[in-house]
C-alpha cells in the first residue's frame, strides 16, 4: 500500500520505511542522504522530506556531521499507522498482530461497557448497522466488504466510549484489521461465533449493559488471540 500524499517523496518512503522496520538497516546504520537520492533517482529536497517523515516517526534521526542514524525499535512511533502497516508487511508480521492485538484485548473490552454507559441513541444505532453489515458479508468469500464493517464497528466502540484515549486507537485497530485481511491471517471466512458475538455486542450496548458488553468484546479479542495461534504462530 503506497504512503498517503504520495509524491516522489512517497516512492521512496515506501521502499525505504518498510526496509527500515524490517531490520535491513539496523539501529545505529547511517543513511547518507546524497547515496540515497543517488539511489533512488531523486533530487536532495526529495529525499530531506523523505527523511522528514520518518523523523517525525522517530524511525531516525539526523545529527549534523554524522548523517540520518537509524534509531532503536523502543523510539519509534509504533502506534503510527504507517509504522504498523509497513511492520505487518514484513518478516515482523507475526509479532506484530499479537501485540497489537494483545493490546486490543487489554482496551476493547473496557471500551465497550464505557460505551454501553455513554453511547448515543444514533451511535446505537450505527453500531447496529455495523454488525449487521457484518453478518450480511460473512459468507462467501467477502472478506473485503465485511471488513469494512468489522473496522468501522470497532471505531464506534472506541469512539462512542467517550475516552479521547481510547478513540484514538481507531486507527491502531483498523491497520490491524486490515493487514490481517490482506495478508490472509484470516479464514476464508469470518468464524461464525465471532460475527455473532459482534451483533451481540450491539444489543448489549443499546440495552445499556455494560458488564455483558465488556464481557462480551472479551470473547471477541481472546477470539482473535486463538485465531493467531492458528494462523501466525
Amino acid at each position: 500500500m503506497s504512503t498517503p500524499g504520495r509524491g516522489l517523496h512517497g516512492r521512496v518512503l515506501d521502499t525505504l520505511g518498510p526496509a527500515i522496520t524490517a531490520g535491513e538497516y539496523p539501529p545505529g546504520s547511517v543513511l547518507r542522504t546524497d547515496e540515497l537520492a543517488q539511489h533512488f533517482q531523486v533530487s536532495r529536497s526529495v529525499m530531506r522530506e523523505a527523511v522528514r517523515v520518518l523523523e517525525s516517526m522517530h524511525l531516525v534521526e539526523s545529527r549534523r556531521r554524522v548523517g540520518v542514524t537509524v534509531r532503536p525499535k523502543a523510539a519509534w512511533n509504533v502506534y503510527d499507522p504507517q509504522v504498523i502497516r509497513w511492520r505487518l508487511a514484513g518478516a515482523d508480521r507475526p509479532h506484530q498482530l499479537r501485540s497489537l492485538t494483545v493490546l486490543r484485548s487489554a482496551i476493547e473490552p473496557v471500551a465497550a461497557g464505557l460505551t454501553a454507559r455513554h453511547a448515543t441513541a444514533a451511535q446505537c444505532a450505527e453500531l447496529t448497522e455495523c454488525a449487521l453489515g457484518m453478518v450480511a458479508h460473512s459468507r462467501g468469500h467477502e472478506l473485503e466488504e465485511y471488513l469494512v464493517h468489522d473496522v468501522a464497528f470497532h471505531r464506534v466502540i472506541l469512539a462512542a466510549s467517550g475516552n479521547e484515549m481510547f478513540a484514538r486507537l481507531g486507527d491502531v485497530v483498523a491497520e490491524v484489521l486490515t493487514g490481517r485481511t490482506h495478508h490472509e491471517v484470516m479464514f476464508e471466512d469470518p468464524d461464525p461465533a465471532a460475527v455473532t458475538l459482534h451483533v451481540q455486542v450491539a444489543e448489549a450496548v443499546r440495552e445499556g449493559d455494560a458488564p455483558r458488553a465488556e464481557r462480551l468484546t472479551r470473547e471477541i479479542t481472546t477470539g482473535a488471540l486463538q485465531e493467531l495461534d492458528v494462523l501466525a504462530p
